[in-house]
């Protein structure tokens, strides 16, 4: 008995054409307003092993910035698997989506210290007939195994070539924003 009238309020209240539009006139106005709450629990926050896209700006400590994907694709990547540099990884960890913040990363959390065992004198004349001279990209190694370094010094008889990554040794700054995630 209590079913049969509870469906029979259910329906006439369905039935009813100016509930129907009152409901949603407000509804609307509480979308429109903004005045609508998420919850915590809906508000999605990069864990270890979540997919995300993020863009970023990267700079030195003096303001320089070095790179960015602002306007172009975002950086896609899974948040604590290594995929970029630890403390690059550690800031996107509890950060929600479209969330943006600066980070300061530590050379140990980024590229490293400069490597001295990494900067090697290689004979001129290794190089051939090619025109070598500081700044000049060169790599080394075959195949899929090959290092890439700069040259930083040239004399007669001696090529200096850095094979640290070229951000090594460096304090970097990044501004990230969290464009998606997708839960592990």
């Amino acid at each position: 008995m209590q079913i049969i009238i509870a469906w029979h309020a259910i329906t006439t209240i369905l039935m009813n054409p100016k509930i129907i539009i009152i409901a949603v006139i407000v509804a609307a106005a509480i979308i429109a307003s903004g005045a609508y709450v998420v919850s915590a629990s809906q508000q999605q926050i990069v864990v270890a092993g979540d997919n995300v896209s993020v863009y970023y700006t990267g700079s030195f400590t003096n303001g320089t910035v070095f790179d960015s994907n602002v306007g172009a694709q975002p950086l896609y990547f899974t948040a604590g698997a290594g995929q970029v540099i630890k403390g690059f990884d550690q800031a996107v960890i509890g950060m929600k989506l479209n969330q943006s913040k600066q980070v300061t990363i530590p050379v140990n959390e980024a590229y490293g210290p400069v490597n001295p065992r990494l900067i090697v004198s290689v004979p001129a004349k290794a190089f051939g007939n090619q025109t070598v001279q500081v700044g000049t990209k060169v790599s080394e190694g075959t195949g899929r195994q090959t290092v890439d370094g700069v040259v930083v010094a040239v004399n007669a008889t001696n090529v200096t070539v850095d094979f640290n990554p070229p951000l090594a040794g460096q304090t970097l700054v990044f501004t990230i924003k969290v464009v998606g995630i997708q839960n592990k």
